[in-house]
């Protein structure tokens, strides 16, 4: 069994592949160069594996919540890539790939990401028996909302404690921040949760899945374009 794993929703390319043995790992800083780059990394990762995307029996994708653009361009690649060859798709949440990266803790586990205009993406996991689970839905949240939602004790990492860390360091007693190296994606994690999926036949065809948008609709719009003008 073959599977390509790739999210696009933050600054950095996470791109996995599976051979039915090992996880190859790709995790590479693009900022805002998804559109140009995703496509050549893909065909450059897979004629270094030798395979051919016909031998590709899943594809997985990072759906957000994240980036705008880059959600719209990993899903769009991901989607043609498996309508072009009859084959699977799985969806996961940029957060559960996040939370996945915490591997034993019975602390309260919160991913965030910065949305921007002070605001955050967010839930929250437990770790029971080394199975996660999520035990509050996929959030956009003011700081202050935050801030009644998150535990003492809690493990709290992501991108926005660029953002928020004094304050999280003084309103969360007890809050274990984790370092950069927890902030982002990584891609052995989304291949690790979409062989779960497979186990669970939890997957869906090209047409099947969608990005997980938060903000409300009239902003998506809004903000979606003021995205493409600055591309």
């Amino acid at each position: 069994m073959k599977i390509l794993g790739i999210d696009t929703t933050t600054k950095f390319l996470c791109l996995g592949a599976y051979d039915g043995a090992k996880i190859y790992e790709y995790n590479l800083e693009l900022g805002i160069k998804h559109s140009a780059l995703l496509v050549p990394t893909i065909k450059r990762v897979l004629d270094a594996l030798e395979w051919h995307i016909s031998e590709v029996d899943y594809f997985a994708c990072g759906l957000g919540p994240g980036s705008f653009t880059g959600m719209r361009v990993g899903l769009a690649t991901i989607k043609g890539l498996s309508w072009a060859t009859k084959r699977p798709v799985i969806g996961i949440s940029t957060l559960d790939i996040l939370a996945h990266s915490v591997k034993d803790s019975d602390k309260n586990i919160i991913p965030i990401i910065d949305a921007k205009r002070n605001l955050i993406y967010c839930s929250i996991y437990k770790k029971k028996n080394r199975k996660l689970s999520r035990v509050k839905p996929y959030m956009l949240l003011s700081i202050e909302e935050f801030f009644k939602i998150a535990k003492p004790d809690s493990i709290i990492f992501g991108d926005a404690v660029n953002s928020f860390k004094e304050e999280i360091i003084r309103r969360v007693r007890g809050a274990n921040i984790l370092d950069k190296d927890c902030w982002y994606p990584k891609a052995h994690n989304i291949i690790a949760l979409a062989l779960e999926r497979i186990k669970e036949k939890k997957f869906e065809n090209s047409f099947g899945i969608r990005p997980i948008y938060l903000y409300p609709k009239e902003c998506q719009i809004r903000i979606s374009h003021m995205a493409n003008r600055k591309s």
